[in-house]
């Protein structure tokens, strides 16, 4: 059960004191210009009925949030609180009357008093109808705003797990692809072999930490992939040539971790497997509208019959572009001139 936000939120319990003081006034005020009833007599009727009920009206949370649609169908809840609404006025007329009649010793008074029993019970119940649609609102308030606050978290939680089994896709693929890479240069270039093998464990052991994180800088992200460059060196040697032209301010930005592994083993497998002459792969980098524009482009050969592939790397990260930032025309590809090119776009935090 939740706890009464009346006494739990000292501001709504200001308000409710005011409000009450405000009503315990303006009853005084009735009795002394409408009903000529004297003015301590007026005073302490305003204090003493109003008083009473702002007690008891404080209590009505908890049988509001006991009587919800949770516990008892509509009908059940609109009975118990007809019989509540009665119970209460009955006990607080009571209470008022005894306390009143005790106080004041004037005849005249208790007549009116008398006489006005009637239309105090109306008041009474009227105050028990707004004091419990009121609380029903509050409640009503905090259950959608929880519910709002849950559905939230949900889907962080989700997007969480859904860019982590996005991004663990990454690594498995590329040390597949780079243990096939050593067992064919095993029997090849036993040497070579071995360099490759070396490197490739330097290169996991500084992917391993940086895997964990949900961001690299753009700086780290260049680091691993050219230690990932590096062991394809051994491979093709001087089959393929890196270049690098980075505006030095982007180097600070902020990509997804793992974001540029895919780009570059695509160039390899697209680019260099399938041209007999030098590839060259180039990574560019600037400032553009707010974005952060990567391009990695190579040449490639028109003519050459491409390589199967099932297109993990670019659906891969156009899909963590998607739900890490909400937008999935984040990457875009184009082919022309024997170029193959792909550029993403990474948001800039303003």
């Amino acid at each position: 059960m939740m706890i009464n936000p009346f006494i739990k939120n000292k501001k709504l319990l200001l308000i409710y004191s005011l409000l009450w003081i405000f009503i315990a006034a303006a009853q005084s005020l009735i009795l002394i210009f409408i009903v000529d009833a004297p003015f301590d007599y007026s005073i302490a009727d305003g204090i003493v009925f109003n008083g009473l009920y702002s007690f008891l009206g404080l209590s009505f949370w908890y049988m509001v949030n006991f009587n919800s649609l949770d516990n008892y169908p509509a009908y059940k809840i609109i009975l118990n609180h007809i019989a509540s609404a009665a119970i209460i006025t009955t006990f607080w007329l009571a209470a008022s009357y005894f306390i009143l009649s005790n106080i004041i010793d004037d005849p005249e008074y208790l007549t009116m008093l008398d006489e006005s029993l009637i239309w105090r019970a109306i008041a009474g119940i009227m105050f028990y109808i707004i004091i419990i649609a009121v609380d029903y609102v509050i409640i009503y308030y905090n259950n959608f705003h929880d519910k709002v606050l849950k559905e939230a978290e949900l889907r962080t939680l989700v997007k969480e797990t859904e860019l982590k089994s996005l991004k663990y896709q990454i690594n498995p693929h590329f040390i597949f692809n780079s243990l096939n890479s050593v067992a064919s240069l095993t029997l090849s270039d036993p040497e070579k072999a071995r360099e490759m093998t070396i490197k490739l464990s330097s290169f996991l052991r500084g992917t391993l930490s940086r895997n964990e994180n949900r961001t690299n800088s753009l700086k780290e992200e260049l680091e691993n992939s050219r230690l990932y460059l590096d062991i394809e060196k051994v491979r093709f040697g001087d089959k393929f040539d890196y270049v690098e032209e980075c505006d030095e301010d982007c180097r600070g930005g902020e990509v997804p971790a793992m974001l540029l592994q895919p780009l570059f083993e695509n160039a390899i497998k697209h680019g260099v497997y399938e041209r007999v002459e030098k590839v060259t792969i180039k990574l560019k980098c600037k400032r553009e509208n707010g974005f952060l524009k990567i391009s990695l482009e190579n040449n490639y050969d028109p003519e050459a019959v491409p390589r199967k592939g099932e297109g993990i790397g670019l659906k891969n990260i156009k899909n963590r572009l998607k739900l890490f930032y909400d937008n999935e025309n984040l990457i875009s590809t184009d082919k022309s001139d024997g170029i193959f090119r792909v550029n993403i776009y990474i948001p800039e935090k303003k």
